[in-house]
């Protein structure tokens, strides 16, 4: 650090310069402060406010700044307007809003920093003027807009009543999880439940491809899609809607199904991917074959809830065990699963066209 001694070129008093890194502009405490602005800050502020949802437009886009009042929404931007010299330290600040009428609030700053170790106030009066409009968001929803259907269906059956509200929960799950990621054209236009499903139309194509994936990837199925032209935009580019059909399974985990082989019924644990069961016949795992694709020709028997306790009579030997009918109280002998507990007096049996077969005790559904 070097020091030298120079006169300031204002008013000719002498003023000691230090270097290091650089030099300071040499003039004396007096002129810098008479030259010296702490602050920056804009004659006046214009803000359009969306008066649906409260959005500010700045720039080209909107942006949700969760003001619960238009005076919240002044101080923000005059926060962001007001920019502080580079030489302040300890920068504070307060501001006291004056509500002019219902478009204008005039905003007193109150200011002060550490400048060249002098303790600086200052005040600054900025009008802020809002005015109220329509976001693009509120916009397209006041318009029914959409970019995407997502239609909930099932194979060679209708969704049950559980299957499409927990769709629906994915649904509106998923939209919020990315309205709260900041995705302002994240929403949903309008959800109709019909007779064999339910169909959702959705603000974004994106949208609606997630939402499709996490359908299936929850209950397993199948998805297509389909695009369909609806106009262009001003740039003179095709403008799309896309539908994603979503086919949950023929059959679900607690069925019960004749598989088109000589091994005996299945009872169905999984429909993620391919399908996953026991044989119950045996108590083999089964697996539908890649040919088969993700489930295999069959026929539903049953459910497991409409299994019945009956009574285990004798265990035979590995291979098969004596029970009663629970409709005729006949004995019967039948095969032994691997799963059945020989030491059980009752055991859930399904009595189907094909016959009876003992469940497992524990509810798989």
């Amino acid at each position: 650090m070097s020091h030298s001694r120079q006169f300031c070129p204002r008013c000719g008093d002498p003023v000691e310069i230090e270097r290091e890194n650089g030099e300071r502009t040499p003039l004396c405490a007096t002129c810098y402060f008479d030259e010296f602005e702490l602050v920056d800050a804009p004659d006046r502020i214009e803000v359009l406010v969306c008066a649906t949802c409260g959005a500010v437009r700045r720039g080209n886009r909107w942006v949700d700044v969760g003001a619960r009042d238009y005076t919240e929404v002044a101080i923000d931007e005059v926060t962001e307007a007001i920019s502080v010299h580079v030489a302040a330290d300890e920068f504070s600040w307060q501001v006291d809003p004056e509500q002019v009428d219902e478009n204008t609030v005039r905003m007193h700053c109150y200011l002060s920093a550490i400048v060249r170790g002098e303790p600086i106030e200052e005040d600054v009066t900025v009008p802020v003027k809002i005015s109220r409009g329509t976001c693009t968001r509120c916009g397209r929803i006041a318009g029914d807009y959409y970019a995407s259907t997502v239609q909930i269906r099932a194979r060679g059956r209708t969704p049950t009543d559980q299957e499409t509200q927990r769709a629906l929960d994915i649904v509106t799950d998923y939209v919020a999880e990315r309205e709260a990621d900041g995705d302002r054209d994240a929403f949903i236009t309008e959800i109709d439940e019909t007779s064999d499903g339910a169909d959702v139309k959705l603000s974004a194509t994106k949208l609606g491809q997630g939402v499709a994936e996490r359908i299936v990837r929850r209950f397993g199925g199948e998805m297509d899609e389909s695009a369909t032209l609806v106009t262009e935009d001003e740039d003179g580019n095709e403008v799309y809607r896309v539908t994603y059909a979503v086919h949950l399974p023929e059959f679900t985990p607690g069925d019960v199904i004749d598989v088109d082989d000589d091994d005996g019924p299945v009872l169905v644990e999984s429909v993620r991917g391919n399908l996953k069961g026991v044989r119950v016949t045996t108590g083999e795992p089964y697996e539908a074959a890649f040919e088969d694709g993700i489930a295999p020709e069959a026929t539903r028997l049953g459910r497991r809830a409409d299994a019945e306790e009956t009574t285990l009579v004798a265990v035979e030997d590995e291979r098969a065990v004596q029970v009663l009918d629970p409709e005729t109280y006949v004995a019967e002998t039948i095969p032994r699963p691997s799963y059945l507990d020989s030491d059980a007096d009752t055991i859930p049996v399904l009595k189907s066209r094909a016959g009876l077969h003992v469940l497992p005790a524990a509810e798989t559904d």
